[in-house]
């Protein structure tokens, strides 16, 4: 349905300790309240590439091996938050990134995100409270007192573009900024699969039943750990409803007639730029 993008895996190998011969310069992957760092030079923003974090005179809270990116060791790592920018870097909110990025950077910095968090809330066992072991053999945390294995987790939502008649329902939220409008989306529960989470969120939010759900695309979403699954669908019964709380208006828009709609790093403005290509 959607154009496919080339694997990240063409690039980067994953991998959970570095090769033991390993002495050279490395990616750093260097978070700090959700931000990263990045140099900026007139070349462009890059990812810094240095032999250890003590060159940059940062002490990391926690540090993961990723893998490697172009053969070149990867890593990420937690940074206090008072910690000074090197000379010709700055950190970036991740969501800023997206374009001035490699695309496929972009989404293994995701990556080193989730794996930073998730390392983060799983130093205990969520079983008995034992302090958790690191794997040196998987990414996982295990609890020596009872066994306890925890591995990183993520969400998945779906997320529709529900059409009828030549046009798209599009939503607003009180929280959007700038009165953007955006696609139905929620969390799957569990016992469902995504296309009942679709079913069920669009009825949830808006009052409609569709039909003719069809796969679109996928995209990690880093903020802070879900997968987004897009699917199309058509309308096939009911009137708009919101609850005036989650959504306070939802209409069907006219293709050429769109309201502001989301940036382009996200699969819902992917899902929209794809309907007015293919429907307009």
């Amino acid at each position: 349905m959607s154009k496919p993008r080339a694997s990240i895996y063409q690039r980067y190998i994953p991998a959970v300790t570095p090769p033991p011969e390993f002495s050279g310069s490395a990616y750093w992957l260097i978070f700090h309240s959700g931000k990263l760092l990045v140099t900026e030079t007139e070349e462009g923003t890059a990812i810094p590439l240095v032999p250890s974090l003590e060159q940059l005179s940062m002490a990391p809270v926690r540090t993961l091996y990723l893998g490697t990116w172009e053969d070149i060791p990867c890593f990420t790592a937690e940074v206090p938050a008072e910690s000074l920018e090197p000379e010709g870097m700055a950190f970036r909110p991740l969501r800023s990134l997206y374009e001035p990025l490699d695309e496929d950077l972009f989404h293994l910095a995701g990556r080193g995100i989730q794996m930073l968090a998730w390392d983060e809330t799983h130093q205990f066992c969520g079983r008995c409270g034992t302090a958790t072991e690191l794997s040196q053999a998987e990414h996982s945390r295990s609890c020596p007192s009872c066994g306890l294995v925890s591995y990183p987790r993520i969400a998945p939502a779906v997320i529709t573009a529900i059409l009828k008649d030549n046009r798209i329902l599009l939503a607003h939220s009180p929280h959007f900024v700038n009165n953007m409008y955006g696609l139905i989306a929620g969390f799957v529960e569990p016992g469902e699969t995504l296309e009942d989470c679709v079913q069920r969120e669009t009825m949830e939010e808006v009052g409609i039943r569709v039909k003719n759900i069809r796969y679109f695309a996928s995209q990690q979403w880093p903020f802070p750990h879900s997968l987004m699954v897009g699917f199309l669908a058509d309308y096939e019964s009911g009137d708009i409803s919101v609850d005036g709380e989650e959504l306070d208006h939802a209409d069907w828009f006219a293709l050429d007639q769109l309201p502001v709609i989301p940036p382009p790093i996200s699969i819902a403005r992917k899902l929209i730029d794809w309907v007015v290509e293919n429907h307009s």
